[in-house]
Order: C-alpha cells, then structure tokens, then sequence
C-alpha cells in the first residue's frame, strides 16, 4: 500500500473581499483518481480548492483556498506520503495588492498588477528525495513538447499531458509520459477510465518498482 497525495480543483486569488481570480478546474479528475487510488488499496490524501465534486468518503480531504495555501498545505501531507499526483489547477498569477474593501464600479478601467505565485509540483518535486512525483500538463498547443519541459523542469517521475478541454468535463484525453517522453500510455474516455489508467501506470512505474 502507497501513502498518496492528490491535489485538486481550482484555487481563488482574491481581488477584493468579494472579487477573485480562479479557473474552470471542477475537481472531476482529482475525484476519479482518489476513487482508482483506494480500488487498487491505497490511502489517499486530497489537498482540494473549492469545488463542488463529491470526494470518495475513504479518501481524507484537505480544503483549502488560495495557491499559498495548497502549498503550505501540499507541504504538510506531502512529508508522510510516498507520492504525489499534482491534478490541481491552483492560479499562477495573484494580484500583487488586495483590496480590503469591495472595489467600487468608477467608469475608468480597473488596472490589476499580477505577480507568479510559486509552481506547487515543482516545489515538491524540488524537494522529493525518494518519493515520486506524477505532475498534469495542461496545454492548448504543442502538448507532448510542453509536457515534457515540465516534467523536466518540475522534477516529476511522469507527466500526464492533456488539453483545455478537459477543464470542468466529464472526459478527457490524456497521454502519460515516462521520464525520458515516451508515451506509456494514451487513453480518451470518462474521467474514471481516465484516472484507472493513469494510476495503472503510476503502479507499475512507481509503486511496485519502489
């Protein structure tokens, strides 16, 4: 039995007390590889951003908010885990100032200054040791050769490359890379298919080779 952490679902970075940046992430695929992780007798942590997905009940659930605080979070679980499976979609960027009241509509445009909040997969990944690492690649073009400079840059033992579609879907179409971009597997299928697949190769390519 592996010890796995998941990370799921979108993250906000607020603009205003009432106002946030997010994205599309429904949480589906973080839920679907919780649910094949516990089929194969795992135990799973999920680090999970605000969604409205059901979570397998076995599975223990860490909620959280804003891509600071996945990360904290991430951080903590990640210490008694043997591996983590990055499938969050947390904001890249935050507004550098918050605005502790609501902003007020003035007819002129509203200017917001971005910074890139810290890459939670590489960070882990930086800091693995002898765990390992499966990250997602989420691109809208030159998926394979994107995928693999993450995986390179993020120090993940497999990338799962898919595309935009896939946000807030209930298929998706995914190809899993090996370390030196081979695809080892490639799957189109509901999100539970999806998942068993991808987790079929994390056990065969991790897990039992651990």
């Amino acid at each position: 039995m592996a010890r796995i952490l998941i990370t799921s679902g979108p993250t906000r970075q607020h603009i205003d007390p009432v106002r946030y940046l997010t994205n599309a992430s429904s949480g589906r695929m973080g839920a679907a590889l919780a649910a094949a992780a516990l089929e194969l007798g795992h135990d799973v942590t999920i680090v999970s951003g605000p969604v409205e997905v059901d979570y397998p009940a076995a599975a223990r659930v860490v909620p959280v908010i804003s891509t600071e605080e996945m990360l904290a979070a991430a951080k903590r679980e990640f210490a008694a885990c043997d591996g983590l499976i990055g499938a969050a979609a947390p904001c890249d960027y935050r507004p550098q100032r918050v605005a502790d009241h609501k902003i007020a509509k003035t007819g002129a445009p509203l200017v917001l200054e971005l910074q890139e909040t810290d890459d939670i997969v590489a960070t882990l990944g930086a800091e693995k040791g002898d765990r390992w690492v499966v990250g997602f690649a989420l691109e809208s073009e030159d998926h394979r050769f994107r995928a693999i400079t993450k995986m390179q840059r993020k120090h993940c033992d497999l990338m799962v490359s898919n595309g935009v579609e896939a946000m807030n879907a209930a298929e998706n179409s995914v190809e899993v890379l090996a370390g030196d971009g081979d695809v080892i597997a490639a799957v189109t299928g509901p999100k539970t298919d999806v998942a068993r697949a991808i987790l079929a190769a994390v056990q065969q390519r991790l897990i039992e080779r651990t």
